[in-house]
């Protein structure tokens, strides 16, 4: 199986889970319930879910057994975004080619869409601690619900900064803490989830977080020059929206070529670490290169 189809069949094992936890009752919350789904099954690249199980699949090949929490991320990256389009934050119109959340519905329901899915998120993961029984495994699981938390914490704190310093000039290094969190962290948390929930030793553990933390970084800097010289049509958003917020991005800050220099340094960083682990390394050394040379 060729990378693009074993993507593709990820992606379909994903949205196949996500639409177990989809509400279709009547109730009195029926839009709120319609506006969740709305984002959620927008379409995507589902990574942090594929990253969290291909992840686990280094070490175990019982690859089912980590699903709830492939679920749960894709969850809390959906509810990053339709709180992340807010008018108080990017005043974003649309997402992957569609109204955005608070356009398509209100702003209200937006927020509290994005509040129910966090709180899904973290249902359906207690929810599996509370039946489990083996004390090992049980353990290794409250870990990985400790690694989503951080992760949701840092993410906060780098849209702070972001929204912080719009419009400001902002040293290097805070561009890269920036990044590091509210992109970043996101990434590292399903990529170490999936190494805990595996019964990874530690050693491997943090062999996988500096992978991560490279195509963490390597997804932002790709994400500011397609917000540069993107394709509107194949984005699904409008390009350039970032310099005209004056947000201080890499393309901003060092040049589109050297951007690109930085892209391919970092994703050459992120292979290196990964390459030669074991016979299941081959994908994330793909998805390292997928994320470099994407178009949206």
């Amino acid at each position: 199986m060729d990378f693009k189809d074993e993507l593709n069949k990820y992606i379909e094992v994903i949205n196949k889970e996500l639409n177990k936890y989809i509400v279709t009752s009547e109730c009195p919350e029926n839009v709120l319930n319609e506006s969740k789904r709305y984002s959620l099954l927008a379409g995507g690249k589902r990574l942090r879910p594929i990253l969290l199980m291909t992840s686990y699949l280094l070490f175990r090949e019982d690859v089912e057994r980590c699903y709830k929490y492939a679920v749960a991320i894709e969850m809390v990256h959906t509810f990053s975004l339709i709180h992340d389009d807010l008018p108080g934050i990017d005043n974003d119109d649309y997402r992957r080619g569609k109204l955005t959340n608070h356009k398509k519905y209100n702003e209200a329901t937006a927020i509290l869409a994005g509040d129910s899915l966090l709180n899904e998120a973290y249902r359906i993961i207690i929810s599996d601690i509370k039946s489990t029984d083996d004390t090992i495994e049980k353990n290794r699981k409250i870990d990985a619900l400790y690694e989503l938390s951080h992760g949701i914490d840092r993410m906060i704190a780098g849209e702070y900064v972001d929204t912080e310093y719009e419009g400001k000039e902002i040293s290097g290094e805070y561009l890269e803490y920036m990044h590091e969190n509210k992109t970043g962290a996101l990434i590292k948390a399903p990529v170490k989830m999936g190494a805990i929930l595996a019964g990874a030793e530690q050693g491997d553990i943090n062999k996988l977080e500096e992978y991560a933390e490279k195509i963490g970084l390597a997804f932002q800097i790709k994400d500011d020059i397609l917000s540069e010289i993107g394709d509107q049509e194949v984005l699904g958003k409008p390009v350039g929206n970032d310099r005209e917020r004056g947000k201080c991005t890499y393309v901003t800050k060092y040049g589109l070529d050297n951007a690109k220099k930085m892209l391919d340094d970092i994703t050459e960083e992120a292979i290196n670490i990964i390459k030669n682990y074991n016979k299941n390394s081959e994908f994330l050394i793909e998805l390292a290169l997928y994320i470099k040379n994407r178009n949206k």
